[in-house]
């Protein structure tokens, strides 16, 4: 597979997929996206994110609904995959949703995660109020999210390498502290007897009061945006695809290697979770979650400061978490830049071929949402997870219809033989996550209504709907847009294909990588 020099398509010289392919520095290296693609979803959504999914929604719930949103977005994983890996542009699927679709779906969903990427910032940071308020109450939790802010944004400003180099060994610590080795192994040994009062667990927590179900169909619904919002961020690995080494090799290799550890991470972590802590614990069972359940499972070993190295390693983790999503905003808004959908101020360079006006500019409305945490850091974090998840869910959306168009483009033009890397699950797996992503965006309220209607609640899980519909006929009437016919679709430039005689690997060969992976 050989690296080929962007072909000026359809879309003439000045495309923007060429003008990111041509300024942005392909500096990120396979080692290091696979560990940003692990390190950039386990984070805020994970470690305090299933605290408030059990108290919810109950063990059986959480686990469930992260079985359910696990499974969708594998299946838009292998969608984005297929498409990043043969157009790798910084803007991914914001930018393939303008390209395949129609130019006013591509300007709404990039502003719409954009706004994702700097919200979830402010939310990482919001959360890192709750994990220090762990050793005191009175700590000035504040006073170090505004440090920390402040770093990311530094981060941000140098070259991409040293944002790649930073974000691996961050992700690289949570990882083996927390997921792979201390805390499965832990939760086990704590379920088993090996807690505080030597008394055997089981799964004794699935049948206390109203447990496994906790709050009927409204405690089930609403889990679900709570793993959207802990799974939300996967699909911006994609995004990095403009600035990575080969990455016709790189992002298959990431999409099927990475996103099966994140999910065996996630169901196990929610299982052990569900089984040792019950939902009704006291730091749970309202609605400022101060306490990761994961620093919870290390308490009940009866040693303090098992909980405490817990919480410290939790805290890099919402850090390495808040740096990805900033990273991701950052390309977003200089995608929207270059394509004429923003002010071209915010493509400007740096001499490390940085967009440091665009840093600047997220990083501002991340401190925006986070300076609103006066109202409570507890209360305001649910509401900023309600948002992004929604946002990261119209995102899984928007991938599957793209994807569904590129496959009927290739067709059309008859290229589907040229795809470095096949969604196997194509037709059915696209079709499948869009509909249930749709089903689960609007069941998800179902709390909002019952008992009684909570107009807060309703705003953060629904307008996004709204406000994601008004941008797009509102740009498709401004400037006319109309829907890409098949023929027209631009699948040259910046494209990346296989080399004449080599063998693709199909569905044995991936699930004889996948059995070697796991030996």
């Amino acid at each position: 597979m050989t690296e080929k020099q962007p072909v000026v398509g359809s879309a003439g010289p000045d495309d923007p997929s060429r003008v990111q392919q041509d300024n942005l520095s392909r500096s990120l290296s396979a080692r290091q996206v696979q560990m940003i693609a692990i390190g950039g979803t386990i984070g805020t959504g994970l470690f305090l994110g299933t605290g408030n999914a059990l108290a919810t929604g109950g063990p059986a719930s959480m686990l469930i609904a992260y079985a359910i949103s696990g499974g969708i977005v594998f299946v838009t994983m292998l969608s984005l995959g297929e498409m990043a890996a043969f157009i790798p542009v910084a803007g991914s699927f914001c930018t393939f949703a303008g390209r395949f679709v129609d130019d006013a779906f591509g300007f709404a969903l990039t502003w719409n995660y954009w706004f994702n990427d700097a919200v979830s910032t402010a939310a990482d940071l919001v959360a890192l109020q709750l994990v220090l308020q762990y050793w005191s109450e009175n700590f000035p939790g504040w006073a170090f999210s505004l440090i920390f802010w402040a770093v990311l944004i530094g981060l941000n400003l140098f070259s991409v390498k040293v944002y790649g180099e930073v974000e691996y060994w961050m992700s690289l610590l949570k990882v083996i502290t927390i997921v792979i080795y201390v805390f499965i192994i832990l939760g086990i040994v704590v379920n088993c007897g090996g807690n505080e009062s030597g008394h055997y667990i089981g799964g004794e927590n699935w049948h206390i009061l109203d447990a496994p179900f906790v709050g009927g169909i409204g405690g089930f619904a609403s889990v679900f945006v709570t793993a959207a919002f802990a799974y939300g961020g996967t699909e911006s690995i994609a995004i990095t695809a403009g600035e990575t080494k080969d990455p016709a090799r790189t992002i298959p290799k990431v999409v099927l290697n990475v996103f099966w550890r994140i999910l065996i991470f996630y169901i196990l972590s929610s299982l052990i979770i569900g089984l040792n802590v019950p939902y009704n614990y006291a730091d749970l069972a309202n609605k400022d979650v101060k306490t990761s359940p994961f620093t919870i499972v290390f308490e009940m070993t009866g040693t303090k400061a098992a909980g405490s190295v817990m919480n410290a390693v939790i805290m890099t983790s919402v850090l390495s978490a808040g740096n990805h999503a900033l990273f991701a905003g950052v390309r977003l808004l200089y995608t929207l830049a270059v394509s004429g959908h923003a002010p071209k101020v915010f493509a400007k360079l740096n001499r490390q071929q940085v967009p440091w006006v665009a840093v600047l500019a997220t990083g501002f409305v991340s401190g925006l949402c986070f300076g609103s945490s006066k109202i409570g850091a507890g209360q305001l974090w649910t509401w900023l997870q309600n948002i992004v998840g929604v946002s990261n869910q119209l995102s899984w959306i928007s991938i599957g219809i793209t994807s569904i168009r590129f496959r009927s483009a290739l067709k059309a033009q008859n290229k589907t033989h040229l795809l470095p890397f096949q969604n196997f699950t194509y037709p059915y797996g696209p079709w499948i996550s869009v509909i249930l992503n749709c089903v689960i965006v609007l069941v998800q309220g179902w709390s909002c209504f019952s008992p009684r209607f909570d107009g807060v609640s309703f705003v953060s899980f629904y307008v996004e709907l709204p406000i994601m519909l008004v941008m797009f006929l509102g740009w498709k009437l401004f400037k006319r847009t109309r829907v890409v016919r098949l023929h027209e679709v631009d699948l040259e430039t910046d494209t990346y294909t296989l080399e004449d005689g080599v063998e693709r690997k199909g569905i044995q060969g991936r699930i004889r990588g996948f059995v070697n992976w796991i030996v």
